[in-house]
Formats: C-alpha cells, structure tokens, sequence
C-alpha cells in the first residue's frame, strides 16, 4: 500500500471516529438528524457519504432519508472544504470598479475556474452578488478578512505576501 493511499486511509477512519463519537451523544430518535448533521458538519467541515452510513444507521433510517433533509437545508455542504476561501464581490459597484478583472486574476494566478476548488484543496473561488460595503468596491474576502478598493496588484499580495501560496 503507498504511503498516500495509508495516509488517506487514515483520514478516513479518523473522520468516521469523529462520528462514532458525536452519535454516542445523541439518542436513536429522527428528531435528532439535524442536530448531529450540525456537529458532524462543525467538526469535518462537512457531510461525508461514510457519514451519512453511520447517521442513517444510528438512527435506523434510510440514507435517502438523511440526504433528502440534508440537501434540503443549504448550510450543509456534501464536499470537503478548502483551507482558503475566496470570495470576488462583482455586484454593481465592484463590477464597475474592476471586480471582474480582480476575479480573473485571482482565477490565473491559482490556475482555477470560479465556482472551482484547487486540486490540493488549498483554495476555492467564488464570486457573490454582493457584499453590502459599496463604499470599498471593489470587494475581496479571503477566509473571513475583508480586502476593500482592490486592483489586479493587491491580489498577488494576498496571495503572496500572506503566503497562501506557498
């Protein structure tokens, strides 16, 4: 076995202890789904389809049932989150101030698309509608930090300066 393969392995088991514990907490009843969907999600960032296994047996349901009420609510993600979240406001002050330009230099320089996640899980890009201060248009939030009246060379000092790149 290669040593990614033992290390991905290992992730796995430790995600599914990290369930294994949550459930203990919680009682076999349904109207304990989103409860424990909740704390599974704050731990691991998200909903894994082994999750939802050991949701749907705890609780003697069917997995469809746990998905049905999962994807129902929209704050429950079903993919692994990236340690980098980038978000390029292009509502109508930053569009005209330059936020299409700051998102594709932020697309060029991490070698994604919008909407995607970097392979490596480091970064994901998204652009909003809007973030509710046109006073600083254009608009970047990386992770939870607000960068205000951003240009193309601002975007390499994130990236660069804090070292997300490396």
């Amino acid at each position: 076995m290669s040593r990614m393969a033992v290390v991905t392995e290992s992730k796995a088991l430790n995600e599914d202890v990290k369930v294994m514990q949550i459930l203990k907490r919680y009682t076999a009843e349904k109207e304990n789904l989103i409860p424990i969907l909740q704390e599974v999600q704050r731990e691991l960032g998200y909903i894994s389809s082994d999750s939802v296994k050991m949701i749907s047996k705890h609780l003697k349901i069917s997995s469809s049932s746990v998905y049905g009420v999962a994807t129902f609510y929209s704050m429950f993600r079903f993919a692994k989150p990236s340690k980098h979240n980038i978000k390029v406001c292009l509502g109508t002050s930053c569009h005209v101030k330059g936020g299409e330009r700051i998102l594709e230099t932020f697309e060029r320089l991490l070698g994604i698309r919008c909407g995607e996640k970097s392979q490596d899980l480091k970064f994901s890009l998204e652009r909003v509608a809007c973030l509710g201060s046109c006073a600083l248009a254009p608009i970047v939030v990386v992770d939870d930090k607000i960068y205000g009246k951003m240009d193309v060379n601002q975007v390499k000092n994130i990236l660069f300066k804090d070292k997300m790149l490396m």
